[in-house]
Formats: C-alpha cells, sequence, structure tokens
C-alpha cells in the first residue's frame, strides 16, 4: 500500500463530498472486468482489495481510491504472424495481391476472432484526495496515467477540477542550483547519492551520477559546462528518501526505517487494520514532506496568482 511514486494535483475547489457520498458515486462505475468482445475495460474497487468492500477508505480527512484497468493480451506478433499466413494462403489460392484495405479488413477479423479467447491482465492505480488541503496524490511514475485516472473521477463525478502542481521556480533551475551550492537546502532536506544532468544542446549528452557525492567537483564542473538537472536524490530528515525530476514528479519514495518502526509498534492483526495503519502513517509524513519541497522550490503557483 505504501506509494513507491507521486504526481502531485490541486483541487480547483474544496472537496465537499462525504467519503460515503464518493462511495455512493465510485459505485456508478465499479469494476465489471473485460466482456467477452471488450479490449480494455476499467472501474473502481476496494483499495483494500478482497479485504474490503468499501470503495472508498478514509482516515484524518484522507480519501483512499483505487481504479482498476483490464486490458486483453493479444501479441503484436501473433496478429502479424497470422494476418501473413491468412494473406498468404488468399495469394496462393485466388493467384492475385491483397492490397491494404483488404488486409485491415482481415486484422480486423482476426482479433475478433483472438478477443474471447485472450488472457486479461489487471493493473490497479492508487491514489488519495487530501479534503483538507486540496491535494490528490497518484500512485504512479507516468503523468499520463495519473491524468487518465483524474479524467476518471471526473466521469464519474461529472465535475472534478485538478490540475497537475506548478510551483514559482524552475525545478531543473532549483535542484541545479543546489548541486552548484548556488542556494541551500532547507533545513531537513539533504542531497542523495543520485543525479542526470542534461544539457540544453542535445549533442552534448547527458550525463547520470549514482552513489556518488554530489558536492564533488566533477559534478560541478559538468554544471559550469552547461548543464542542468533533471533528475535528483534527495532525502528528508532520515524519514524518506526520494528522486525529484524536473517535472515534479516524484519516484522511487521509500519511507526510512524509523517510519516503519513506528508502524511495527501498533498491534494489527488482520489486513484492515493494517491497511488502514499503514495510510495513516504514510499520509501523515506526506503531508509534512510535500509542502516543505514546494516551499524549497519557490512555493506552489496557484491558478488564481498565475491569472
Amino acid at each position: 500500500m505504501w506509494f513507491r511514486n507521486l504526481q502531485l494535483f490541486r483541487l480547483g475547489r474544496a472537496f465537499d463530498l462525504s467519503a460515503e457520498a464518493l462511495d455512493s458515486r465510485l459505485r456508478k462505475q465499479t469494476f465489471q472486468g473485460c466482456g467477452r468482445m471488450d479490449l480494455v475495460a476499467s472501474g473502481w474497487v476496494s483499495p483494500l482489495g478482497r479485504h474490503g468492500e468499501q470503495l472508498v477508505h478514509a482516515a484524518n480527512g484522507y480519501f483512499m481510491i483505487c481504479s482498476r484497468k483490464a486490458e486483453k493480451i493479444i501479441p503484436a506478433t501473433v496478429i502479424r504472424q497470422l494476418l501473413d499466413d491468412r494473406v498468404a494462403e488468399v495469394e496462393a489460392s485466388e493467384s492475385r495481391d491483397v492490397y491494404r484495405r483488404e488486409k485491415l479488413r482481415m486484422k480486423d477479423e482476426i482479433m475478433v476472432d483472438l478477443l474471447p479467447r485472450a488472457l486479461t491482465r489487471n493493473t490497479d492505480l492508487f491514489a488519495y484526495i487530501d479534503t483538507r488541503t486540496g491535494y490528490v496524490v497518484v500512485d504512479t511514475p507516468t503523468p499520463s496515467r495519473a491524468e487518465d485516472l483524474i479524467s476518471q473521477i471526473r466521469s464519474t463525478l461529472g465535475s472534478f477540477k485538478a490540475t497537475p502542481v506548478q510551483v514559482k521556480r524552475s525545478c531543473m533551475n532549483t535542484m541545479t542550483q543546489w548541486l552548484n551550492g548556488d542556494r541551500r537546502l532547507p533545513p531537513g532536506l539533504d542531497l542523495g547519492d543520485e543525479c542526470e544532468l542534461t544539457h540544453t544542446d542535445p549533442s552534448h549528452g547527458i550525463v547520470s551520477c549514482r552513489h556518488q557525492d554530489l558536492t564533488a567537483g566533477e559534478v560541478r564542473n559538468h554544471i559550469k559546462g552547461g548543464k542542468y538537472a533533471t533528475r535528483l536524490a534527495i532525502r528528508w530528515k532520515e524519514r524518506l528518501s526520494c528522486v525529484l525530476h524536473d517535472d515534479l514528479s516524484i519516484k522511487r519514495l521509500r519511507f526510512e526505517d524509523v517510519i516503519h518502526e513506528a508502524e511495527g509498534d501498533t498491534d494489527a492483526d488482520d489486513p484492515a487494520t493494517r491497511f488502514d495503519l499503514d495510510f495513516s502513517l504514510m499520509t501523515l509524513e506526506l503531508s509534512d514532506f510535500l509542502p516543505q519541497l514546494l516551499e524549497a522550490l519557490g512555493g506552489e503557483e496557484l491558478e488564481e496568482q498565475a491569472a
């Protein structure tokens, strides 16, 4: 349940639905799976999986939700081989060429034939809504997948204004200044041991540093040579670590032992209680970390300020 990647969104207005009302809305689009002739299907499931029935897990003003996507697996190589076989058969038996339009029709017929027998792959995507501060946090490394989930919420609720979080300063410039010593990291934040430096001219290449002292002179030499930080590992108060990207994506999020020790000190025998405890601990840490990170990046650029 612990999130590993974060995509951050800002609600355009206060979220005024209760957990019960949100659950009722989500039930109108619960996950039903793929039908015989469906290639893709999606819907809402319980965040607790088989251990829960509610589609919203609420704790301290945080609402956890989960979207499930089912996809039929039909390898392109299989379709291409069957199509080649069918084209060859027609050309041999009828002594004629098969052209593009007929090939497309054959390909559609092959898909129709394979769909009912195809295997299905399910993928779950978790997110939580912070009803107090107006953030939506999606656990995915891919911005497009996060946008898809926001669109799914919007489709379910009819209206859901949420946009990616923006900051007042360039994230790339700020990370570069931290590495170069031009700007101090605020108390609690420290450099990790990994970064990626990219030059504005693609011909100058990309430098990836791993397991390295980022205050070393060779890192600063790359910056003096015109490279900018597009990815930077950071640590926060010895409680969590992550890799910050220049698009404000947070990846490879890891909660340190001090957090998991607190988890282990509490009795939680059943899966539902354990899930609730983990969720509470995670959101407590992120509710402290995220505002401080955004402030370190120049503060959040709110929509009315941008206007």
